[in-house]
């Protein structure tokens, strides 16, 4: 194999947290913005989050759910209402005390003692409180049920340790909240959403999810079940991609979101709470990265397809900008993957090399260069970003087809990268997942073997109490958490590996982000 000069510094294998940053700076995702925890997110990190802004909103619309907004600031005494919940945020809590400013002593800006607020404003964690009490005014009879919205907003919640898209202070996403007349349609409305993230995870940013049940001590403060979709990352830990909370009547008691139910009496209602939020971009860099930078799936590239015209400032260059109009033009007209083709036909000045490599680090899915000698041959030169080198030459793998053939095949392309990349996803996390461990002394060797060591599936008694307060314990000391109970997992058929107890179910552990 020939000796390939990949395009960042930093290679995945040497160091995995120093090439993610990497790939955001080279990519032209997003820069820390002066404010620790708060990240500027440039236009081509913005556009992969509108992607995936538009695709999931469509399917959150297609099973009933109307898009709202909520304000930014909520009363302190809502958190109050519910005490396992303020519990849960309390230590991530941003809160607004005052609303003025003068100046200070030494001449800088303080908070004015004249201009204390009333009560205290959180800066919004989560929205289940705000949006429970105006159920709670919207809701009177089972003719109101089920009600069913979603906004998408920023949160904060003040991280100790932030890193761009993954853990941020301030960060987007969206958050569904639902109100339903009974436990079986709440429930089968939290599954029914779980299937929704997984379906868009899957088929929109093809990162092989596993969805399955969180244990108790993983569950949404205030929840009575929370499930959740994992991610494997190519450095073997998980990520948390999505969650879908079943939260009984909890929150309803709160908020008094009753209704007089078809025989007429008082009953409180079954609500749900779920949400993905911007940390599935850092998902998507770490699962289809690779040491030339981002890799995007086509459904989410801002652009699926950029042409490049290799210009040399002379009057010839409006003819060859002609021929590659003229393919842009054919590629625009046709649909890929459900929508219109989109595709650049990128003029600025510069040399085509250069801009080529720009979006090799961005992850552009097709990269067309056409220079005068391929418009006298009436061809293209095509590089496909997830087969980027020719193994023999060590050089970019470029094909050569007509423009005509161009046209025709790169829809098709697109397609199969769309598939190949979900495979390859799910082969790399499937071969990383290492069964049949009975001893936690395995456990203990396996992550210690190596730096890479994927997720460990064992059998457990589903502990709580003080069984599952030892087990956490645990596994805090080697840094590991139970990810959740796969869905799809083969029945319990031994014992559990943390208390020899008889096995019920069986569990994912990783280390995780």
């Amino acid at each position: 194999m020939a000796h390939i000069r990949h395009a960042l510094k930093t290679k995945r294998e040497d160091d995995f947290a120093a090439w993610y940053q990497e790939v955001i700076s080279a990519a032209e995702m997003a820069e820390e913005s002066g404010v620790r925890g708060c990240m500027v997110i440039r236009p081509w990190g913005w556009g992969i989050w509108e992607r995936m802004q538009r695709l999931l909103d469509d399917r959150i619309k297609a099973t009933g759910h109307d898009n709202c907004y909520f304000p930014l600031f909520i009363p302190l005494s809502n958190f109050e209402r519910e005490a396992e919940h303020v519990e849960g945020f309390a230590k991530e809590m941003a809160v607004v005390t005052h609303h003025r400013l003068i100046a200070g002593a030494d001449g800088g800006l303080v908070p004015d003692p004249e201009a204390k607020l009333e009560e205290p404003l959180v800066v919004r964690p989560t929205s289940e409180t705000i949006i429970g009490d105006a159920m709670a005014r919207w809701v009177q009879s089972w003719r109101d049920l089920p009600l069913k919205l979603n906004q998408w907003a920023n949160v904060v919640r003040w991280e100790m340790r932030t890193r761009m898209f993954l853990r941020t202070s301030e960060f987007l996403w969206q958050e569904g909240h639902t109100a339903h007349a009974d436990e079986a349609e709440a429930k089968d409305h939290t599954l029914t959403m779980l299937e929704v993230y997984r379906a868009f995870a899957d088929e929109d940013l093809a990162l092989a999810v596993i969805p399955g049940e969180k244990p108790e001590n993983e569950r949404f403060p205030g929840a009575v079940e929370t499930w959740s979709i994992e991610a494997m990352m190519q450095d073997g830990k998980a990520l948390q991609a999505g969650t879908s909370h079943y939260l009984g009547t909890n929150f309803a008691k709160a908020s008094g979101i009753k209704f007089q139910n078809k025989e007429g009496s008082e009953s409180l209602a079954h609500t749900t709470s779920w949400g993905v939020s911007t940390r599935m971009v850092g998902g998507v860099i770490m699962t289809h990265g690779d040491d030339d930078g981002l890799r995007l799936p086509p459904k989410i590239a801002p652009q699926q397809v950029v042409i490049l015209p290799m210009l040399r400032d002379k009057p010839e260059d409006e003819t060859l900008i002609d021929y590659c109009e003229a393919l842009r033009a054919t590629l625009a007209s046709q649909i890929v993957l459900g929508e219109p083709l989109r595709v650049l036909l990128d003029t600025r000045p510069g040399k085509a090399a250069q801009k080529r490599w720009d979006y090799v680090r961005k992850g552009a899915p097709i990269i067309v260069e056409v220079g005068g000698r391929d418009m006298e041959n009436g061809v293209v030169s095509l590089l496909r970003r997830d087969r980027l080198w020719d193994a023999e030459t060590g050089k970019p793998a470029f094909q050569n087809p007509t423009r005509q053939v161009a046209g025709k095949a790169i829809p098709d392309i697109l397609a199969d990268m769309q598939a190949a990349l979900l495979t390859e996803a799910a082969e790399r996390r499937d071969a990383n997942i290492t069964r049949g461990v009975t001893d936690f002394s395995e456990v203990e060797k396996h992550f210690a073997a190596s730096r890479y060591p994927g997720w460990i599936e064992v059998q457990w008694s589903k502990p709580t109490g003080a069984a599952l307060e030892k087990v956490v314990e645990r596994l805090k000391e080697h840094k590991l958490t139970i990810r959740n109970v796969p869905m799809d997992a083969a029945p319990a058929d031994g014992s559990c590996i943390f208390t020899g107890d008889p096995a019920v179910e069986r569990i994912l552990m990783a280390k995780a982000y």
